[in-house]
């Protein structure tokens, strides 16, 4: 995989990141939005966040709401801060940290709204597939599938960051901006917890080889296939995703959540 591959920005994904809030401006989202992008790695480790001016203004919300929410998060070990010239709040190397982080927002996600998360994303991946199936050049489909093929053997947290980008990709080329926006936003909520599944070595390797088929069908305009593609996999996904919450929930305490995870790293 070329260095400038890997360390490309992933724009779309801080875009939705810093989306504004707007009202609902509370120290609490602001820190749910940090940690998204964290999670879906539109930053990742050592990278700096933007200043709390810079935050302020993306998330629109005052300056001191911002400064509670990075507070938050470097209790918690996600960030560090660094003063000097080159100073800022940066992304500290805690994978295990944000995974716990991810793990008890999916606990705290009561199973009616994860599987509604679920349908959601799924109505509008698959819409957007089929408009790829329409709308997508041959030329397109290559660059995608090149850029996926260099992801399979990274791990898993480069792999999350590439293939939620292969995803994104192949929804814009429904060149319906409606529909990708949406998805964007979708996707950024639902990552965090789809990088709990790649914790799940044969299920990280199905989602890279549903996406392969996806862009075989896509090439080949198959629209019921590819939509039939893309549903399998996300439902398959929030099975996994109930099925991991029950095993979190019946942890007896936090060092039984920590155990757990453990487990499932030793398995990755």
């Amino acid at each position: 995989m070329s260095e400038t591959l890997a360390q490309s920005p992933p724009s779309r994904l801080r875009t939705a990141a810093f989306a504004p809030i707007g009202e609902e401006g509370r120290t609490e989202l602001v820190e749910s939005r940090i940690v998204q992008a964290i999670s879906v790695g539109a930053f990742t480790e050592g990278e700096r966040l933007p200043s709390e001016t810079e935050l302020s203004a993306l998330l629109g919300v005052a300056v001191v709401t911002v400064r509670e929410a990075l507070g938050a998060l470097r209790h918690r070990g996600l960030i560090e801060t660094r003063r000097g010239r080159n100073g800022g709040s940066f992304v500290r190397p805690s994978h295990g940290s944000v995974e716990e982080v991810n793990a008890r927002a999916l606990m705290a996600m009561p199973r009616v709204a994860l599987a509604d998360l679920g349908v959601h994303y799924e109505v509008i991946s698959s819409a957007c597939a089929e408009f790829a199936c329409q709308r997508a050049t041959g030329e397109e489909l290559e660059i995608v599938a090149r850029i996926l093929n260099e992801t399979r053997d990274l791990d898993r947290y480069l792999w999350r960051r590439r293939v939620t980008e292969v995803q994104l990709e192949l929804a814009a080329l429904s060149q319906s901006v409606r529909l990708t926006n949406e998805h964007v936003r979708v996707q950024t909520e639902f990552t965090p917890l789809l990088a709990l599944q790649d914790l799940d070595g044969e299920a990280r390797l199905a989602t890279h080889d549903a996406l392969v088929e996806q862009i075989e069908l896509t090439r080949a305009g198959d629209v019921a296939a590819v939509r039939a593609v893309v549903r399998a996999t996300i439902r398959s996904s929030v099975r996994w995703l109930v099925s991991y919450r029950n095993e979190l929930l019946a942890a007896p305490d936090d060092a039984g959540i920590r155990a757990t995870l453990e487990a499932r790293r030793r398995g990755a």
